[in-house]
């Protein structure tokens, strides 16, 4: 259940970079162009409530099936540390931690590492860096299998040659990274199907 719903959450993501406006700040001419900052408040509120109220009803579906099985849920961990990698994320991109791991002022795209940890610090990174936990709290190898691969897949950076000056820049790696989770999840579904027919 949780990677359904961390991917119904990615998934709706979508809608939030589409039509939500972009915030432009501080533009400045650079070799003949103009490199600007954007934000998207939208898609940024949109994460943090979403996530948020993603892992409470992950949480609340552990509760309901650990309780009709009769043995405890320890679900509290993994919700504190979505929530806190959450508010950890939100203060870092608040900083300005992107300007720390690449130079925006140019308008050469920043090295592969760079992409790579700035995607760390998005919702991407948040949900893999959990799933890790939610993987080791049920001592789950096959979980922290898929959510190393899931890791790999959403850290490498993905465009298909789409401009960066889009807001559609954003739908390639929701896409990928979305139907990741919900592959994983039907995945899992049908190993714990066929576990229980045995």
């Amino acid at each position: 259940m949780p990677l359904l719903v961390l991917a119904l959450v990615t998934f709706g993501a979508i809608p939030a970079y589409l039509f939500g406006d972009p915030h432009v700040s501080n533009c400045q001419p650079i070799d003949g162009a103009q490199v600007c900052e954007a934000w998207f408040p939208v898609a940024e509120f949109y994460w943090l409530a979403a996530l948020v109220l993603g892992y409470v009803v992950i949480a609340a579906g552990y509760v309901r099936v650990a309780r009709a099985r009769g043995v405890d849920a320890r679900v509290v961990p993994y919700v504190v540390t979505g929530v806190t990698l959450l508010v950890v994320i939100a203060v870092a991109v608040g900083a300005g931690a992107a300007d720390w791991i690449f130079d925006g002022r140019t308008l050469r795209p920043p090295p592969a590492f760079a992409q790579v940890l700035f995607r760390l610090l998005g919702p991407a990174g948040a949900i893999g860096v959990a799933l890790l936990v939610l993987a080791w709290l049920e001592r789950h190898v096959a979980l922290l299998l898929f959510t190393l691969l899931y890791l790999a897949v959403v850290l490498v950076p993905i465009d298909f040659g789409w401009e960066a000056r889009s807001q559609w820049q954003f739908v390639p790696m929701l896409v990928i990274g979305g139907g990741v989770l919900l592959l994983g999840s039907a995945g899992f579904a049908l190993a714990q199907r066929r576990q229980r027919s045995r």
